[in-house]
């Protein structure tokens, strides 16, 4: 019994535990800043690099619950296009970042748009996941002012 006892013990001493580092953070926000960049070019697709393609992603926005990649970018397509005059400029600022682990954090932000007729600003709240492809938004929670 104690042999089990410490043969656990020391293979869980000499694992590494895994943990969300500056670096983390760093790669965290340059999906965000990569998402303002894109869409500030008008590249709607290249916007939505930022989120995980996948079923699973949920988006929740003007009381209404998307779910799924597709979902998500058939709403943007069709409330702002994919052209700079009709999406107009975006600007997050980072209020915090919470990981969640060492493969989770949440962003919580501010956004702002202008130079459409959809501008606004509001509050948002982000949670990115670590994947194989790297970082990824896999849900996004946005309210308006």
């Amino acid at each position: 019994m104690r042999i089990s006892l410490l043969a656990i013990l020391l293979v869980s001493c000499a694992t590494p535990r895994a943990k969300f580092t500056a670096t983390d953070r760093t790669a965290v926000l340059a999906v965000l800043d990569a998402q303002v960049a894109a869409w500030n070019r008008g590249d709607l697709e290249g916007y939505m690099a930022g989120y995980a393609k996948t079923d699973d992603l949920v988006f929740t926005s003007g009381s209404k619950v998307r779910r799924g990649w597709d979902e998500t970018i058939e709403k943007y397509r069709a409330k702002y296009g994919s052209d700079p005059s009709t999406m107009g400029t975006l600007g997050f600022e980072v209020l915090g970042v919470q990981p969640l682990g060492a493969d989770g954090v949440v962003v919580l932000g501010r956004w702002q748009l202008t130079n459409t007729p959809e501008s606004g600003s509001g509050i948002f709240s982000v949670v990115l996941e670590r994947r194989p492809e790297g970082w990824r938004v896999v849900h996004d929670h946005t309210s308006s002012d």
